[in-house]
């Protein structure tokens, strides 16, 4: 492995009764696709957000190194700054896109773009590059109710890469699809990571998504199993 891009130690996270995570290390190499497998419950979906800044961990650190600049320990940083974190360094990626349906899709995307402070005349061309890159050229100007489930989730995919991310993080993004729409999906999110030198984690259920990714980690009772490497 390469220089990690974000590199875990003993991550531990509770919520009431249950342990989510039980002491995790995990460190992820800069331009790796990386799937999270395990059963409803495992942890895995709490390993990513940790990961990614939604959730604090209750104890253990969570390392992020960018390609420029110092490493930030975002375990470290306070809820706005962890906010805008996710927002200027990471993409997401979930099940249900989470796109605003009163916008457009490429209103969607530059939206991305915009928060960051970026002017509207030059978001907007920039969200239709994207669009355009993923096989929705002409399709700008509808709504997400006007596409279907695999032209949306690449409506998500491309605002995760609107603002440049280096480390894009996908929740179930085809499990929501049927399979041959979920496969274009992976073809376009690995696409526009790692085939762009960029970083991919992603929670599935899907061992065919798994199979696309550089490798598995198997989660089970908040813990990384032993048979957790699969190059």
């Amino acid at each position: 492995m390469n220089v990690p891009v974000i590199e875990a130690h003993a991550l531990s996270k509770t919520f009431g009764m249950t342990r989510a995570l039980a002491g995790v290390d995990l460190a992820i190499g800069r331009g790796e696709s990386v799937a999270i497998m395990g059963a409803s419950g495992s942890g895995k979906t709490t390993l990513l957000h940790v990961l990614a800044g939604i959730t604090a961990p209750d104890a253990g650190s969570v390392v992020f190194r960018p390609a420029e600049g110092a490493p930030i320990e975002v375990t470290a940083l306070g809820e706005s700054a962890r906010s805008r974190l996710r927002r200027e360094r990471f993409g997401f990626v979930f099940q249900q896109g989470l796109l605003i349906p009163e916008l457009t899709a490429v209103e969607n995307v530059a939206l991305a773009s915009m928060i960051n402070g970026v002017r509207r005349r030059d978001a907007v061309p920039h969200a239709a590059s994207w669009l355009a890159a993923l096989g929705l050229a002409g399709m700008e100007e509808r709504r997400i109710g006007e596409l279907s489930g695999g032209q949306a989730q690449r409506v998500a995919i491309a605002r995760a890469q609107a603002t440049g991310a280096e480390l894009v993080f996908a929740d179930e993004p085809t499990g929501a699809l049927d399979s041959q729409t979920s496969s274009e999906v992976m073809d376009a999110l690995l696409w526009s990571t790692t085939g762009q030198g960029r970083t991919l984690v992603v929670v599935t259920h899907d061992p065919d998504v798994a199979a696309r990714c550089t490798r598995t980690i198997a989660v089970r009772d908040g813990r990384i199993t032993p048979s957790a490497v699969a190059a």
